[in-house]
């Protein structure tokens, strides 16, 4: 359970893995919608090179970030490997980071109400 001193850190750790989810989840959007149909029906390689590439390493930091907060807060290994494992397939990065997010307030507000 959190400790009402570990609450700015979670918070501030929460921020940066919902930045990183969706920064991540709008690269994947616009690789898949834009990128690949460029490159397949337009042989145009370009928004897969300027996508793909960003993608992949953004999403090494997402893990970092989901692994950061999950620590936090003792989320499981199977939570923080289905958070994971959302990073890669289109939209679901963004359900993914409101399940978490949903946790993660709930979490807080616990401590907060029990302290109050």
């Amino acid at each position: 359970m959190l400790e009402p001193d570990e609450i700015p850190g979670v918070e501030k750790s929460l921020l940066r893995y919902r930045f990183m989810a969706y920064l991540v989840g709008v690269l994947l959007v616009v690789l898949i919608c834009v990128g690949l149909p460029l490159k397949y029906l337009g042989d145009n390689e370009t928004g897969v090179l300027w996508t793909a590439i960003p993608h992949g390493w953004l999403y090494m930091l997402l893990l970092i970030t989901a692994y950061d907060l999950g620590r936090r807060v003792q989320w499981s290994w199977t939570r923080l490997a289905l958070i994971g494992l959302a990073g890669t397939v289109p939209f679901l990065s963004f359900v993914a980071e409101r399940s978490a997010t949903k946790d993660v307030l709930a979490k807080i507000a616990a401590v907060e109400s029990v302290n109050s």
